[in-house]
């Protein structure tokens, strides 16, 4: 639905600006795979060796790429055990390990003598978290994203106070680990620390009583209010989404299988949908909104549990598309079943069916379009990300150049009072949380034809839009190699 009901906005952006504007609607729900709790004493192996990791920022999505391997130290104690938003303050500290990259996790308790032993002769860095406090990505991220030179970092809060996680490298590491051993705690050895690096917001919080834990959990419940968010989606979508992640997260059930779950609601919402009875229809409708309140609980579990991952980005979108071609098809039909081939008059074809082609045809090629613009020139598994037009800019290495995405810049003072008015407002009726309400609101009053006809012409005008920008991608792409220089891949 969303794609077909793009065309409008594209319309206006193509009359106002020389550029296709880039979504700014939803945020990245890129998943990790979970890990198990681990005992004191076991070794958490992670995915993965050496060479280049991925560092994702919470904030917005961004992934810094890290060259390095990386052991990790997370020290547990009785408030480990605490459970935030789903997850033990001990299990949460050795995500945010292996969030940030680390091959290797190590948990210990107050028995630490085998420190050495498990260290070996590894040259890697070294991390330590404390696991007596909620802890989030946040915490740990600048001090892996901070420059690589021997010493002792460590993380602190805006006053200058030790936070809880600390970075050690070369001569470093092996002193850490060796005052570990004897007794010593983080904070004795931070007192040493050769570099002091604040943390990110919504970074730690204490959980020691009731009120803390609380206030731990208001803490980490910011992450997943997003500045994108319309009135739509802030008055009718977050009052009743967030209560539900609150509800899932203590569940066993993970973010892709919720979008497996949201898969199978809508295949029910497509085939009550086709059908030529109104009542159905409406049901069915009703049925896919409910999977759109759903969708929304699958990204934030993955953020609040840290389980993002590429493959459930992947499976979120994919979903999300299949759904909106799917309905279209079932509203096709039910159209076709409903006010029969001669609706329009005698004209010698079904125009419900022929429509259903039209329909598949410039969905399919839409998605291709957008599909390619994401993964070869963005780099990204969201199709929120597509870009319209990019710039030529200097790569990292000789000779190389990467393309970067272009907003949109078209001037204010040349759109009439009217136009700008709709410029302002028409984002909000292209997004899936509104053209969900509007096709209930249009198979309550049984104008079904009407929904039809407007998610096929969207379609249509959003395959021309795309097309187009398909062209532009491939000649930049092609005159980019013509011209001897090295195009880097999109990351």
């Amino acid at each position: 639905m969303q794609i077909a009901c793009m065309s409008g906005f594209r319309l206006l952006e193509c009359l106002t600006c020389p550029t296709f504007t880039r979504s700014d609607s939803g945020a990245s729900s890129k998943r990790p795979i979970p890990v198990t709790s681990s005992q004191s004493w076991s070794a958490v192996p992670v995915a993965g060796g050496g060479g280049q990791r991925r560092l994702p920022d919470d904030r917005n999505g961004v992934e810094l790429a890290l060259r390095m391997e990386l052991d990790a130290v997370v020290l547990f104690d009785a408030l480990s055990q605490v459970a935030i938003a789903g997850l033990s303050a001990g299990e949460r500290a050795i995500r945010v390990a292996r969030r940030v990259g680390a091959t290797r996790v190590l948990v210990v308790d107050r028995v630490r003598d085998q420190l050495a032993a498990w260290r070996g002769i590894r040259g890697c860095p070294l991390l330590v978290i404390r696991a007596d406090q909620l802890v989030h990505t946040p915490l740990v991220a600048p001090l892996v994203a901070a420059p690589l030179v021997e010493g002792l970092v460590v993380a602190v809060d805006a006053d200058g106070g030790y936070a809880g996680a600390l970075l050690a490298t070369g001569a470093h590491a092996t002193a850490v680990l060796e005052a570990l051993g004897r007794g010593e705690t983080d904070a004795d050895i931070a007192r040493t620390a050769t570099l002091r690096v604040p943390h990110g917001d919504i970074a730690r919080h204490p959980i020691a009583t009731r009120d803390e834990r609380r206030a731990a959990h208001r803490m980490l419940y910011r992450i997943l209010i997003k500045p994108q968010d319309n009135a739509i989606t802030r008055r009718l979508y977050r009052p009743v989404s967030f209560p539900l992640t609150r509800l899932l997260i203590w569940t066993p059930i993970t973010p892709n299988q919720l979008s497996y779950l949201v898969a199978a609601i809508v295949v029910l919402g497509c085939w009550l949908t086709a059908s030529a009875s109104m009542g159905r229809v409406l049901a069915g409708t009703l049925v896919v909104l409910a999977a759109a309140y759903l969708d929304c609980c699958d990204g934030e579990v993955a953020r609040l549990k840290l389980m993002s991952s590429r493959l459930g980005a992947w499976l979120d979108t994919v979903v999300d598309e299949l759904s909106s071609v799917g309905y279209m098809i079932a509203l096709g039909w039910h159209c076709h079943l409903a006010f029969g081939p001669r609706y329009l008059g005698d004209l010698g074809f079904d125009p419900w069916l022929a429509g259903i082609a039209l329909g598949v045809v410039t969905y399919s090629g839409t998605l291709y379009g957008v599909y390619y613009n994401i993964i070869v020139a963005v780099g990204s598994a969201n199709s929120q990300d597509y870009a319209g037009s990019f710039e030529v800019v200097p790569g990292r290495q000789p000779n190389s150049v990467r393309l970067r995405p272009i907003e949109p810049s078209a001037p204010r003072r040349d759109r009439p009072g009217w136009l700008a008015a709709i410029a302002a407002y028409a984002p909000y009726l292209i997004r899936r949380d509104f053209i969900s309400w509007a096709a209930v609101a249009l198979a309550a009053l049984h104008w079904t034809h009407i929904m039809f006809g407007g998610f096929v012409l969207g379609g249509v005008v959003t395959f021309a839009v795309v097309a187009r920008d398909h062209v532009r991608l491939r000649r930049l792409r092609r005159a980019i190699a013509q011209g001897g220089q090295v195009l880097e891949p999109a990351s």
